[in-house]
Parts: structure tokens; sequence; C-alpha cells
């Protein structure tokens, strides 16, 4: 076929969908981008702490751990030329007892591994001198980690997307997509903005769908779709005076970071997420969750008034991973992997999927144009 209709769709629009629309957008291609949500970003995207990750925890040579660096330098400056609000307010990683030191000296050393700039090891008494309402019997200081407006960010990607010629259509889920002979695809999208399109290349990149729409592209070959798994988080959102400038984390729990602290750019405390391994996309916050939400806090912030945690919000996470089974690594397939041309499939892009949303827009982007 010797003309589409587009150059490429992809399927998603939360950061990391957006973000290859752009991507592919300044390489010069027209782009659509479906969406089956009636707004951009309402899934993985919009349900997180929208915190930028200084990459810190994600083991050497790991997409995570490359993705999440190079995402992180492209984000802040993204974020200053577009004026979207951010907070470079720094991180703790804090050790509450003796018995964790071991384990962010541990994230020091991956870190710097990692290439994270300006880490500095502090002493419980150097880490109270920054946050006084701190229990730390020492810390480790990542000042690249902050805060930003994600919906903002996402709203800049689509407009990019826009001003090269593409189009972001939502209230429209993909359905299905068929090679083409001699090269590329018919991809057929349902809902308000139905429509049946053709594309020379196709980008999957639907978060908590991902297993389900690769189950929708003919010829797909089922063994290479990894299991999925939903990782529920909720937050609790502090009543009373934010107790920290900089993000406060303990060290990690099994399959995430656990539960953390931020002030948001409104300038309120939130914490969360935990993680709950759940069957659907259950978005409930059980305010029961609040005693144990508070003795975990405590252990880092002993000052928590009793009462203090009302329900805020719940997200669910895109996990390759169940209960008690190690966590992967993100999983970018491209024709190596399942035979088909023309066509790059992303799988659990949890986090630091936010921060690394624009180094993996470009490496989408370089795979398909390389090929």
């Amino acid at each position: 076929m010797s003309s589409f209709d587009f150059d490429a769709v992809v399927v998603g629009a939360g950061a990391v969908g957006l973000a290859c629309g752009r991507a592919l957008s300044k390489r010069g291609l027209t782009v659509l981008v479906l969406e089956k949500e009636g707004h951009i970003g309402q899934g993985v995207s919009s349900r997180n702490s929208e915190v930028i990750h200084g990459g810190l925890y994600y083991p050497t040579g790991s997409l995570k751990a490359r993705f999440c660096v190079e995402g992180r330098r492209a984000l802040y400056a993204f974020l200053e030329s577009r004026k979207i609000d951010y907070r470079k307010c720094g991180k703790l990683v804090v050790a509450t007892q003796e018995d964790e030191v071991g384990l962010i000296e541990a994230i020091y050393q991956q870190a710097t591994t990692n290439g994270v700039e300006g880490l500095e090891h502090l002493t419980g008494a150097q880490a109270r001198a920054l946050e006084p309402a701190l229990n730390a019997h020492a810390a480790i200081l990542s000042p690249e980690s902050g805060l930003f407006a994600s919906h903002d960010y996402m709203l800049a990607l689509e407009g990019e997307i826009e001003d090269g010629g593409g189009s972001v259509v939502v209230s429209t889920p993909f359905e299905r997509a068929q090679a083409l002979p001699g090269g590329g695809w018919t991809v057929v999208a349902g809902g308000q903005g139905g429509a049946t399109v053709t594309a020379r290349l196709l980008v999957t990149a639907p978060g908590l769908q991902a297993q389900d729409v690769a189950g929708r592209i003919e010829g797909f070959p089922v063994e290479h779709i990894p299991a999925g798994h939903f990782g529920k988080g909720v937050y609790f959102r502090l009543t009373g005076k934010a107790p920290f400038e900089r993000l406060i984390y303990p060290p990690p729990i099994a399959g995430a970071l656990g539960t953390h602290y931020r002030k948001d750019l409104g300038g309120q405390a939130v914490f969360g997420p935990d993680l709950e391994f759940v069957a659907d996309e259950d978005y409930s916050v059980d305010p029961a969750k609040a005693e144990g939400f508070a003795t975990y806090i405590r252990r880092f912030w002993p000052g928590l008034p009793d009462g203090a945690l009302t329900p805020d919000y719940a997200g669910i996470r895109p996990k390759l991973h169940g209960k008690g089974e190690p966590q992967p690594d993100f999983q970018i397939y491209g024709q190596e992997v399942h035979g088909l041309e023309g066509l790059i499939t992303l799988f659990g892009i949890e986090s630091p999927g936010l921060t690394s949303s624009l180094a993996i827009g470009e490496a989408v982007a370089d795979r398909l144009l390389t090929a």
C-alpha cells in the first residue's frame, strides 16, 4: 500500500502514549492517538504521586534505570521550557532504625551506578536539620527528585502532537488491528469517534489494557503476551499543616517503593500508595486502612496526630508480577519478539513510567524508524 491515512497510530493517551506520539510527530510523521476514556490521562497517568523520580532503585542496565534517568533530565527541561508547574524539592530515603541503614546504603550504591547526580549520605542529625519532625537514624538525599503537574504535562504533549498535524481522539477505544500485505496496518476503533484507518506504524501503550489490546492484534503470538496483574495503591491526605518540605521515602517494600510522603503542589500532605493485588479496576479507598497507614507513617513521623488521615484516592499499576514474585523490567516488544513489522507494544509500564515517558517515547520512535 503506497499511502496511509496516518503515518502512525498510538493506542493510549496517557503520559507514555502521548510521549510516543510526540516523539513520532517531532520526526515529521502524522500521528493519530486513540483513547478509550473521555479525556486524556484518565488511567495510570492520573492516579499516581506525580513524583519525578531520580532513578535510585532500578537494576543496573535495566530499561527502568536508563529511561528514568534520561526521562527525568528531559522532563525538567520540558517543564521549564513550557512553564509547567513543578518543584524540585528533593527526596530523603530514610533509615528509621539501625537495621535499615544497610538497605539505604544499597540504594545509594545502585543510584550511583545508575548515574544519579548529587546524592548525599546524611546522618540522622543532618536529616533532622533539614526536616526537624523526621525520625531518621540515617538518610540518603536525592536533590534531583521532585513533583510536577502531570495533567498540564500531558496537555502539552497533546498540543505538540496536534501542532504537528496529528490528532488525539478520546472516547474512541481500540478494537482490533490487522497487518496489511506489503506493510502497514488497518486499525479499527469504536466509540463515538469510531472509524477504520490505515497506518504505516502502530504503537500500543494502553497501560492496564496492554494485554487485552495485544490480544486484539491479528497474528500477535499469545505466548508473547506477558501475564498482567493489577497492583492497587491507596492514598490518604493529612488534615493539617504539611510536616515536611521534601519527599520522604522509607526503604522499598517487596514489589513497590512503599508508602511515602509528599507535599503536593497545592501545599497539602499526602501519603501513599500501599500495594494490594486486586482482580479488577476498583478505585475505592477503605477508610479502615487509615490505622495501618498511621502506624507505618509514625516510623518516620512520630508526630502524626491521631485521626488526622482522610481517604483520598486510589491508583492501579499494570504489574507484570504477582504477590511474592520478583518485579520485572519494562517490556517493550518489537518485531524481534512478536514477528510483526511496524509494531511496538509496551507492557508493565508502571513506576517510574511517568518520569520515564519522554525517554520511552524517543526510544520507541527510534526503534520504529530505524528498523
